[in-house]
């Protein structure tokens, strides 16, 4: 969950795929609607993965609204994460994350702040869950 659901949770939502079982229900969403950022295709592309037609979804769009975790990237989601399950037993964790949308400068420049975003991303979800699943 993040802030538009444009950027940091589709790459996270996507990340996750590789590493729990298929049966596992992965969504992501944001706080407010966004729209689709193509330089998060193309750093996910650059590690063989896709968004495919997925499009950004807010809170209310989810299919499923019962989760044993919420994984927050942004304060504003973590607020917002921990006022809907107030009264729920679910785990809600906030792994700070950068907005890549903050850096400026040459197109290279840019890429490589969403590239940060993408490996941090892994890495919190390596750490959580151990290695990619098969």
């Amino acid at each position: 969950m993040c802030g538009m659901n444009a950027i940091r949770s589709p790459m996270a939502e996507v990340l996750a795929r590789r590493y729990l079982p298929r049966s596992t229900y992965i969504a992501s969403a944001g706080v407010r609607p966004g729209e689709r950022d193509p330089f998060v295709d193309a750093v996910l592309g650059e590690v063989g993965l896709d968004l495919g037609q997925r499009r950004p979804h807010t809170l209310d769009d989810l299919e499923d609204d019962y989760f044993d975790l919420i994984v927050t990237l942004a304060p504003e989601a973590h607020h917002r994460a921990l006022e809907l399950t107030r009264s729920s037993a679910v785990d809600v964790v906030y792994w700070p994350t950068a907005d890549p949308t903050t850096v400026t400068g040459s197109r290279e420049q840019i890429l490589n702040a969403y590239r940060q975003v993408r490996d941090h991303i892994d890495g919190m979800l390596r750490a959580r869950f151990g290695q990619p699943s098969a």
